[in-house]
């Protein structure tokens, strides 16, 4: 009897820990809810309510536009800019005005209905070019298209958590969005940055309101934004459940451009001018491995550049084709496949912009994620790579390395929809 009784207690005594650890546990991740609240989906950046910047995880509440936030990490900057709306009026001065200007309201609201309809029109065009690449996308994965790639048919389960660094998550708009360097990424972050508030000004205290205020070195920064990878550290076994949650009811964006197009763009920016982490990490290996050098290389680059050693185009595509690269490290993110930075096939993404169409698109699909009232997407330069430039860039490259260049890259061209170089592949 007193052994029955001892293990009555104990079963009672470990049912309610049990229950105790529960209820601390579902009210630290905060108790999430399987479905969004039908809530107004954003809050201003404007917001002078904390000083404070989040550069951890928000707590997945409901998956509600309202963001808490349980780890901060504060980072300033030497300058910025900040904007303030002022808002005031009287019902006076608009009844004054509304008698004042009656004449007026007729050919107002002609003008006004006429601009609706433009941008009806205009959301249409791009609402069905959206469609039409989304399309493409589910027919390359579905393997009705001949071309076939690395982790086509794998769950999204299947992807290691390294492989997941560049799905950047803003739990206050709801939004995931894959970065695709030389893709117009500086200023998509500048953007994301803005939304999350995970950057201040030290000038203002505040966090930036201005994506083109935001510097643009600092962006790169891997502790301002929260990625999928980062979820094991903050929520453990749980992380993979959240990732699937957040999937299904955030909106997920990317942008692509021309594979080759944007492979001159990543060696211009990289090989083109002295880098010095590029030159030893990358350049520096190229130079010796392939451009037949004797004795010892130049530690620096600016040592390198000033004695006219390094990489040529040719001995980059040569790394690039070298089947002992990827042996060694996986492809740098700056010319890595589009479709192994974001897996396409896994994640069923609400918009994919073009850099060819940049302008239109980022107008689009701001209006997409409402938040268009409370951002514009940086008017400032961009790289200005042509496709134009592909023959003049290949003029030296062996007929031979371009086709195999071109089927690494295959899957990224049929994907997205972007035609076969022919110019450059015969």
């Amino acid at each position: 009897m007193g052994t029955w009784r001892g293990l009555r207690v104990a079963f009672v005594l470990g049912s309610l820990f049990m229950i105790l650890l529960i209820i601390v546990y579902w009210d630290d991740v905060g108790g999430f809810n399987l479905y969004p609240l039908q809530e107004h989906r954003h809050e201003s950046p404007h917001s002078d309510t904390s000083l404070l910047v989040t550069t951890g995880p928000s707590p997945p509440t409901s998956f509600s536009r309202a963001q808490t936030s349980s780890s901060f990490n504060v980072l300033t900057t030497v300058s910025g800019k900040t904007q303030v709306s002022d808002e005031t009026g009287g019902a006076a001065e608009d009844h004054a005005e509304e008698e004042k200007g009656r004449d007026k309201q007729e050919p107002m609201k002609e003008e006004t209905r006429e601009n609706v309809e433009k941008e009806w029109s205009h959301a249409a065009v791009g609402d069905e070019k959206q469609e039409v690449r989304k399309k493409r996308i589910m027919d390359m994965c579905s393997g009705k298209d001949a071309v076939e790639f690395p982790g086509r048919t794998r769950a999204f389960e299947q992807i290691p958590n390294r492989e997941l660094d560049h799905l950047i998550v803003d739990d206050t708009h709801q939004i995931i969005y894959c970065y695709v360097p030389k893709v117009a990424c500086t200023n998509w972050k500048r953007v994301m940055v803005v939304l999350s508030q995970s950057l201040i000004s030290q000038s203002s205290g505040k966090p930036y309101t201005d994506p083109e205020a935001v510097p643009p070195d600092l962006v790169h920064n891997s502790s301002l934004h929260l990625t999928f990878a980062k979820f094991w550290r903050h929520y453990g076994s749980l992380s993979r459940h959240l990732m699937a949650l957040k999937l299904q009811h955030y909106t997920k964006f990317l942008f692509v451009r021309d594979p080759f197009v944007r492979l001159i763009s990543a060696f211009r920016n990289k090989f083109g001018r002295p880098n010095e982490d590029f030159y030893r990490q990358f350049g520096s290996v190229m130079v010796r491995r392939y451009g037949n050098v004797s004795g010892s290389l130049p530690e620096t680059a600016a040592e390198a550049f000033a004695a006219g050693i390094k990489p040529t185009f040719q001995q980059f595509i040569t790394y690039l084709l070298d089947p002992e690269t990827e042996t060694e490290s996986i492809f740098n993110e700056h010319w890595r496949q589009v479709y192994r930075l974001c897996h396409p096939c896994q994640v069923k993404y609400d918009f994919i912009g073009r850099l060819e169409t940049l302008e239109t698109d980022a107008e689009q699909l701001l209006k997409l994620l409402e938040v268009d009232h409370l951002v514009r997407f940086p008017s400032g330069a961009r790289n200005r790579t042509a496709a134009s430039w592909e023959r003049d860039w290949f003029a030296q490259i062996p007929i031979t390395m371009r086709r195999e260049l071109y089927k690494l890259y295959e899957p990224d061209f049929e994907l997205f929809g972007y035609p076969k170089p022919d110019s450059v592949l015969h």
